[in-house]
């Protein structure tokens, strides 16, 4: 590792990334890879979870080629020099910023979407002008072979490498003093990656997780909520690190709500045969989400199987914060909904938790609306939808406290792995005395003026 490390920092220092021209053109081939490749990994994304095709573009490509398109198109004005104003204080000279890379980077990606996760830090790293380690996640076995073949056949190690393995390989990468280090995945590991970093003083971004709670109001929409709830707690089996963790519903519509919410499990049929739901990752996974299944409150789903890696779409009831289901993010098709009479208890038991990565809140009523956002903290979120804001690429995605730190996706991304350099630039021909010696009353009253 340390050798890769050592050759990857050489190639930096020789400065062959920091030009903007390269950086677009190592942009445009990882788009050219990824469109002229997608049948492939289609293939293999479908051998580790039995994922459709469809939900494989929809869920992984869509965000990474938007993601794409925006760097190779703005990042020559991301990279520009900014201009900053002087004060009086510094006249006369001129300011400004000058974004920079960092240097050597390590992108740790998810199983859970391993391409948009892997890459699309990647793409940010790119745009920057970094060389880039990408160690994607054993789990995923199929597409992590893929992905390091198809990276290793395109791309100069020096600039761009791929390291498989698993605990052993990361934990042996994060020994070496990297520049930067973005990691995906859970809180305990992200704690670990957050640990080795400090040994080197590298800045991290950290995107983790955590309960993303709902707010269901007696005032929304229950049709197109229940609709849009349904979609984003099932989508990849509940594998999505934004999903949608629990519900809290007011008393006044819960009933409708559940009913709703039954209907629309029904309907949307979400089976692995007709290619509209997955397996769960692996079996260490199906049992540890089973686990978290009190049968007594299911009214839907429930049904199970270890060695098919599968879990139905399960919707519990009569959940209370100090069931089991409660005490964990779920990361899985399982859905508790527990009722609350008065949105400020509601609110405060949400905080009494750590900050979540998401937060959505279904309601008509702009007071409910704003009282919610102003009041509880979280890393982002929606008003009538749930996860759809990760699609807005000039959004920044990030988490905050245990969810996560850093953000990234567009130039957000981008400001995540370079360094703003501030240079104060001043001529020769002119040079005020009153910083100099010898000290005295005029000077002082001429620095009072210009304090304001």
């Amino acid at each position: 590792m340390l050798t890769l490390v050592e050759v990857q920092r050489a190639y930096f220092n020789s400065n062959a990334t920091k030009s903007v021209t390269f950086r677009i053109q190592q942009l445009k081939r990882l788009h050219s890879i990824l469109k002229a490749n997608e049948s492939a990994i289609f293939k293999a994304i479908h051998t580790d979870y039995q994922k459709s095709e469809f939900d494989s573009f929809l869920t992984e490509f869509l965000v990474l080629y938007d993601d794409l398109e925006v760097a190779i198109r703005k990042v020559s004005r991301w990279a520009k020099m900014q201009p900053a104003r002087t004060n009086l204080l510094n006249w006369p000279s001129s300011s400004y910023i000058i974004p920079e890379p960092l240097g050597v980077t390590l992108v740790i990606g998810a199983w859970n979407y391993p391409i948009q996760l892997s890459l699309t830090p990647v793409v940010a790293s790119m745009a920057a002008g970094n060389t880039i380690i990408l160690k994607p996640s054993e789990l995923c076995s199929a597409t992590s072979r893929l992905t390091a073949k198809l990276i290793h056949e395109n791309f100069d190690p020096a600039y761009f490498k791929v390291i498989e393995g698993g605990i052993p390989e990361t934990t042996a990468l994060l020994d070496q003093k990297f520049d930067k280090i973005f990691f995906t995945g859970s809180t305990p590991v992200g704690r670990i990656v957050y640990q080795a970093a400090a040994k080197h003083l590298t800045p991290v971004t950290l995107e983790l997780g955590g309960k993303s709670p709902v707010i269901v109001t007696p005032d929304c929409d229950l049709d197109i909520s229940v609709k849009r709830l349904v979609w984003a707690k099932f989508l990849n089996a509940g594998q999505t690190c934004i999903a949608p963790d629990y519900v809290l519903v007011h008393e006044s519509v819960e009933a409708a709500f559940i009913e709703k919410v039954k209907q629309e499990i029904k309907a949307s049929n979400l089976s692995i045969a007709n290619g509209n739901y997955v397996q769960i990752i692996n079996e260490r996974n199906t049992a540890r989400i089973i686990g978290l299944i009190d049968q007594a409150k299911v009214v839907l789903g429930g049904d199970s199987s270890l060695t098919e890696r599968y879990i139905a779409p399960t919707l519990m009831t009569g959940v209370e914060f100090s069931d089991r289901i409660m005490s964990e993010e779920i990361f899985g098709p399982v859905l508790p909904v527990l009722r609350y009479s008065d949105l400020d208890a509601a609110i405060a038991q949400i905080k009494l938790r750590p900050k979540p990565l998401s937060l959505y809140v279904f309601t008509n009523d702009r007071d409910t609306r704003e009282k919610i956002l102003r009041e509880v903290s979280f890393g982002g979120g929606c008003v009538n939808d749930a996860i759809m804001h990760l699609a807005n690429g000039n959004l920044p995605f990030g988490g905050v406290g245990a969810s996560g730190m850093g953000r990234y996706h567009g130039e957000a991304g981008f400001q995540g792995f370079s360094h703003y350099k501030s240079v104060l630039d001043k001529p020769v021909w002119f040079e005020p005395s009153v910083k100099y010696f010898p000290h005295t009353s005029l000077k002082l009253r001429l620095l009072r003026w210009l304090a304001g």
